[in-house]
């Protein structure tokens, strides 16, 4: 069953590029964050959404929220590609795509695995998600516009 905004986020515990492991209640009351699902790493348009989010980061953080991203690539993948794009933010390895299916996010041509966004905020809450293979850029827009407007809220 797929998550729907609204929803309480679907807690996790995975494995990030520095082999810390890293839940998402690790963030719950301290920051929003931006769960972004995206197929590969080290391909043109996940390392065109990777670096977008990377050029963005600081203002993500500045609004209170950490950017995480998932993919199915092991860990050393994503050092090396943490490494060579100078990727600021966690990098989780779903290895299974254990955490892809709890999130129900879908496949494209039923073989490549999707690109998906979810914005959580402090309390958990799913407030947007994002479904795009082709618009990298919309990914970090949409979600730092709406990480504007949790914080405006908070304020």
């Amino acid at each position: 069953m797929a998550v729907k905004v609204g929803d309480k986020a679907p807690d996790f515990t995975l494995t990030s590029q520095t082999g810390e492991k890293v839940s998402l209640k690790d963030f719950q009351g301290k920051k929003s964050v931006v769960l972004y699902f995206y197929p590969k790493d080290d391909t043109p348009g996940c390392t065109a959404e990777s670096c977008a989010f990377r050029d963005t980061y600081e203002t993500f953080t500045e609004a209170g929220a950490e950017v995480i991203g998932v993919s199915g690539d092991s860990t050393s993948s994503h050092q090396q590609f943490a490494s060579k794009y100078n990727l600021p933010f966690i990098l989780l390895s779903d290895n299974n795509n254990q955490l892809r299916q709890l999130y129900g996010v879908p496949a494209t041509l039923f073989i490549l695995p999707g690109r998906v966004t979810y914005v959580i905020d402090k309390q958990g809450i799913v407030r947007h998600i994002f479904d795009s293979m082709m618009d990298f850029k919309g990914h970090v827009d949409i979600s730092l516009k709406v990480i504007k407007e949790i914080q405006g809220a908070a304020a």
